[in-house]
Parts: structure tokens; C-alpha cells; sequence
């Protein structure tokens, strides 16, 4: 069967909101009415292969997920979910792409909707992963850090000026000493009061830099929140340096300046 042919085969057999039209490269491509959080189309495509098809979303969905985070790679927890998505729905997770293979010429129209199913799916991890800020971000931080080949402590906890006893989310050891406060959080509301909550540590931890040489402070700001006041950036700058996740780079130079 030909690449039209097998076009007007599948469209047959899918509603009328699914547009087939061959494929840039080979193959057919699918247009379905199925959309991705930020609106974007979910795309299916059926290759031939031997006596039968393949349909793969040719990694968009785990692509787009991945372009969520700014960490290059997915958590154990992302991977561990989007696994649990394809074992749900049958569908083989292959070299990152949602794969159903060896399907029948009969089969290719419920096919093709699992596997436009399983990439909405998958891309919906994203609001569960966004419930989760400030854990997700720690998280993705670590990762980051490992990366990155940075040592570093997570959750130490140091004893300020005033004998409160402040956890820091990290203490990274490079060029020099950093403790990095990271402030995430998906309500607007809170965001200021997280703000002044870690103005007060640095304050109340500023003594150990007398006692501890090269020992410098860090406001990590979660900024894929849109919940941030440039008053809020230039409360926490009066004690410390300021980073923005969205800009890994910057942070990887504070982290490591000399």
C-alpha cells in the first residue's frame, strides 16, 4: 500500500477531526484534535514496516515534558510515571518515543488514538509535577548539582545569631562555600513571605561569614512560577547573590566563581 492509499485507509476509519496527510520524511502523519497543555497538536505517525505498521509520536510528547524542566534529564519519578502511562495503555516506551509496533492494517485507527491518548498523558505529568514546586525543584537541583559534578549537602542546618536553628536547602562545595536558599513556590501570595522568611536566615546566619573564609549566600528563585515581584528579587539581594533557575548557567558561575 502506498503512502496515499494508506492515508485514505486511515482516515476512513478516524473521525472526521483527524487530518492524514503523508509525512515529511515517510510514512503518514495524523493530526489529531488532541492537544498538548500549551495548545500545541498532538501529531501521530504510521510507518510501514515488514507486514505491518508502526505508529509512534516520534518522541514528542516525552520531548515536550523534558522542555518543562530545566534539568537535562527526567527524574526517577517522572520516568517512573510515564512508564506507568504506557503500561496502562499498552503502549512500548522505545528510545523515547510511545510505540505500538507490528499493528494490523485493520488496527491502525484504535492505534493511532492510544498512542494520541498516551502522548495527552504524558504531557499531563506536567501539572502533577507542578503541584509538587518546591520538592520537584530541590529535586531537579540535586540532579543538576550531580550533573554538574558539584559536591554538595542538601537540607544542613545551621545555628543563626539568635540560636534559631535555620535548614538550608543546599551547601555546595566549589571554588568556594555557598549556602543557596531556594525559594519556590506556586502561589503568588506566599511568594513574599518566603521572600522575608529568607532574608531573615541570611541575616540571622551573616555571623558565620566572619568565622568561615570564602562562605557566600544564594537566593535560588524558582522562576518557571510566574509569581515573582522585582521587589522580592531586590529584598533578598541586600544579604545575598541572586540566582534564577531558568538560568542554570549564571547559577553554575556563582556556584563556582573564585
Amino acid at each position: 500500500m502506498n503512502v496515499n492509499e494508506l492515508c485514505i485507509s486511515i482516515g476512513q476509519s478516524l473521525p472526521p477531526l483527524f487530518e492524514c496527510s503523508p509525512a515529511p520524511q515517510e510514512g503518514v502523519r495524523v493530526r489529531t484534535p488532541l492537544l498538548y497543555p500549551d495548545g500545541g497538536v498532538v501529531d501521530v505517525f504510521v510507518l510501514e514496516r515488514g507486514y505491518g505498521y508502526t505508529v509512534t509520536d516520534f518522541g514528542d510528547a516525552l520531548g515536550w515534558l523534558g522542555l518543562q524542566s530545566v534539568s537535562k534529564r527526567r527524574s526517577p519519578k517522572q520516568q517512573s510515571l510515564a512508564q506507568d502511562v504506557c503500561q496502562t495503555l499498552r503502549i512500548e516506551l522505545v528510545q523515547e518515543q510511545l510505540v505500538l509496533r507490528n499493528v494490523l492494517n485493520h488496527a491502525l485507527a484504535e492505534s493511532v488514538l492510544r498512542v494520541a491518548q498516551a502522548a495527552v498523558r504524558v504531557s499531563d505529568l506536567w501539572f502533577t509535577l507542578r503541584s509538587q514546586s518546591l520538592q520537584t525543584t530541590a529535586d531537579e537541583v540535586e540532579e543538576w548539582l550531580r550533573e554538574k559534578q558539584i559536591n554538595y549537602e542538601r537540607a544542613v542546618q545551621r545555628q543563626g545569631r539568635s540560636m534559631h536553628t535555620w535548614t538550608v536547602d543546599f551547601e555546595t562545595y566549589a571554588n568556594r562555600t555557598s549556602l543557596v536558599f531556594l525559594l519556590s513556590t506556586g502561589a503568588r501570595g506566599a511568594a513574599r513571605r518566603l521572600t522575608e522568611h529568607v532574608l531573615s536566615g541570611c541575616m540571622d546566619l551573616n555571623h558565620l561569614k566572619a568565622t568561615q573564609q570564602g562562605l557566600y549566600f544564594i537566593s535560588l528563585f524558582d522562576d518557571t512560577e510566574d509569581v515573582w515581584r522585582e521587589e522580592d528579587f531586590n529584598l533578598v539581594n541586600e544579604q545575598s547573590e541572586i540566582a534564577r533557575w531558568s538560568h542554570s548557567d549564571e547559577l553554575e558561575r556563582l556556584l563556582r566563581a573564585a
